[in-house]
């Protein structure tokens, strides 16, 4: 017997799910079906990406459904078009024996009014995206005010992408007496709180530990220097010549550029990313399920209700800021029983985020090294022998095999070999014979002194930006916050000269701040920083003693006997004026420093108004 028959599947369901091949249940279809079917109730599951979310709650829906009765009955809000899309044709493939029952999918970058015609011929199942939702809501193009189920899938999802507001709005529209599904990965505190405001005693359902991540993923992490984290990521790439994958970066400029650079490499790469027209959104996915694309290049919103069976693993190029976004992350590979790899390149600056994602998951992850050029190699080359191996003979290719003999007949066996393998094999071998050993050069930087920083340093940087580039102390901030998409308090201590700038981060960033800003064009002007001589000192250093004394030592001090010649002195300072710096003598100038002096008062009140700004507001 069928597993699925003793859940208490009817007969169209049980042959639907014959022709899709489906054997055993997951666990949590195994635990949701019988529930949902038995009971007229609301439900929380908790199961992570790609454990068969859909056919948990799609079975018992269609189950449920009056098909005779035209109107609309159920509700399913999802997160991204690629998701709703994807429920609304599985929800067609499970119904295909139920005669005349509808589905019609609502989802934005697709014309409103086609849609409200389709919701208008009869639709039993709506399933759709909260914004667009909300439009037809709002347009009088569809009423739920009589529904029976609403079920909100990948939850946690909607409300990180901002839907909090609509799925409020939404669920205020539906009867108080219908039955609400909620399906999640996570339980953050708003997903608590809709669950709460809209549900009424619900069954909660757990498949695993709350928050931890797949058993069939495992977690791998490789430490290498900032700068050396693209070429990570190729090695990686041809040390696993079947890869198919998604590579996370944080911001839609990184997204991009990665592409770029992996596509004029020689791979078969693509960018995913908001900046992205639906078209040419449709275009990259449609290439990747077909595997013309190898490694997706994404941000974590692009990829949000991305579900592509197969994907071997996932690459994190630069961790995200919530553990939760790296448990959805990783739950794109591994899925469906099989294996997958989650890889996460970082910089020994971000080993302890790798310690606090191994809490929450409740998985270990294990650090490897980087491949080797030579390793790479021999993986390549049996990669392409296995690959000879196993291909298959297209017989078309007999007719031209007497010319192919006699361009070939000189050659041995072993020499023909020889040559066949290096067609393709010779590139990497060219390319890798020259390069460096990433993981030795990593752990030798790891094992200096040079430029070691302790956890709760402040680190003090040298940047050639300052007033003559129309900066003053905040707009420079608000700059460097958004280009190093960091937090309002991580950048502090900011110090505008005319033609230079000081500022201080904690030392976690050190390896972002230099391997983002160096190199970044700014107007058509080369960025570069350096770290200061100065060791930062910390938040608190610099401040006045109970007498109003300042601090011995502190590092205000220590910059100013820096700026007049005797400590930092920025590399090939001399030769850098056209690139922002002022001469020495302009900087000890006597007749600027009343100016200075008037500069730095305007800039404290500034500052000063600025908190009396905030204080008020908050």
């Amino acid at each position: 017997m069928n597993k699925f028959e003793q859940l208490g599947l009817n007969e169209s369901l049980l042959l639907a799910i014959k022709d899709l091949g489906f054997e055993n249940p997951s666990e949590v279809q195994e635990k949701a079906i019988p529930v949902l079917l038995e009971q007229n109730t609301d439900l929380v599951a908790l199961a992570q990406t790609g454990t068969g979310k859909t056919a948990a709650f799609g079975f018992p829906l269609i189950q449920k459904i009056d098909a005779e009765d035209r109107s609309t009955q159920a509700l399913i809000l999802s997160p991204t078009r690629e998701l709703c899309l994807q429920i609304t044709n599985e929800i067609k493939q499970y119904s295909k024996y139920v005669k005349g029952l509808h589905t019609v999918a609502v989802y934005g970058g697709a014309s409103i009014t086609e849609q409200a015609k389709d919701v208008k011929r009869g639709a039993q199942i709506i399933v759709a995206t909260p914004g667009r939702m909300q439009d037809m809501i709002n347009r009088g193009f569809v009423n739920i005010k009589n529904i029976n189920y609403c079920i909100l899938d990948e939850a946690d999802e909607m409300l990180n992408m901002g839907f909090y507001d609509d799925i409020v709005s939404i669920l205020s529209d539906t009867p108080d007496e219908k039955n609400t599904w909620l399906f999640s990965a996570t339980m953050p505190a708003e997903v608590a709180r809709i669950a709460k405001k809209f549900m009424v005693s619900p069954e909660e359902i757990t498949v695993g530990a709350k928050n931890s991540g797949s058993s069939t993923v495992s977690h791998e992490f490789y430490v290498v220097n900032a700068r050396d984290r693209y070429e990570a990521l190729k090695r990686l790439a041809d040390a696993n010549p079947d890869i198919f994958s998604v590579v996370f970066c944080r911001t839609k400029r990184d997204t991009q550029a990665i592409a770029e650079k992996l596509i004029e490499d020689g791979y078969n790469a693509a960018a995913l990313h908001g900046d992205l027209s639906q078209a040419q959104r449709d275009g990259v996915m449609k290439s990747f399920r077909g595997r013309q694309i190898q490694m997706l290049v994404a941000t974590d919103v692009a990829a949000r209700g991305i579900d592509v069976d197969n994907i071997t693993h996932v690459v994190n190029y630069q961790l995200p800021d919530e553990i939760e976004t790296y448990n959805h992350r990783s739950g794109r590979t591994g899925r469906a029983g099989k294996l997958g790899t989650s890889i996460v390149i970082v910089t020994k600056s971000e080993l302890r985020k790798i310690h606090a994602i191994e809490k929450i998951i409740k998985q270990k992850f294990e650090e490897k090294p980087i491949p080797s050029g030579i390793e790479i190699c021999e993986i390549q080359l049996l990669h392409l022998a296995n690959k000879i191996k196993d291909t298959e003979v297209d017989h078309e290719i007999d007719s031209y095999l007497p010319a192919i003999n006699d361009v070939l007949q000189d050659l041995s066996k072993e020499e023909l070999i020889k040559k066949m393998v290096s067609v393709e094999f010779n590139r990497f071998l060219n390319y890798y014979k020259k390069k460096k050993d990433l993981s030795n050069e990593t752990r030798g930087e790891r094992n200096s002194e040079a430029r070691t920083f302790e956890a709760g340093d402040a680190v003090r940087y040298f940047i050639n930006i300052g007033s003559r580039d129309n900066f003053n102390w905040m707009d420079l901030k608000d700059f460097l916050k958004e280009t190093l998409d960091l937090g309002r308090d991580d950048v502090f201590k900011v110090d505008v000269k005319e033609g230079f700038s000081f500022f201080n981060t904690d030392a976690e960033h050190v390896d972002k701040v230099m391997d983002t800003l160096n190199g970044f064009v700014l107007e058509g002007r080369r960025i570069n920083v350096e770290i200061s001589k100065n060791d930062g000192g910390s938040r608190n250093s610099g401040r006045r003693d109970h007498n109003g004394r300042k601090s011995s030592g502190s590092s205000d001090k220590r910059e100013r006997r820096d700026r007049s010649g005797t400590g930092f002195k920025p590399r090939n300072f001399e030769n850098n004026s056209e690139r922002g710096f002022s001469s020495r003598r302009e900087r000890t100038s006597t007749s600027d420093k009343p100016a200075r002096r008037s500069e730095n008062k305007s800039n404290t009140r500034s500052f000063e108004q600025a908190k009396s700004r905030r204080s008020r507001n908050a």
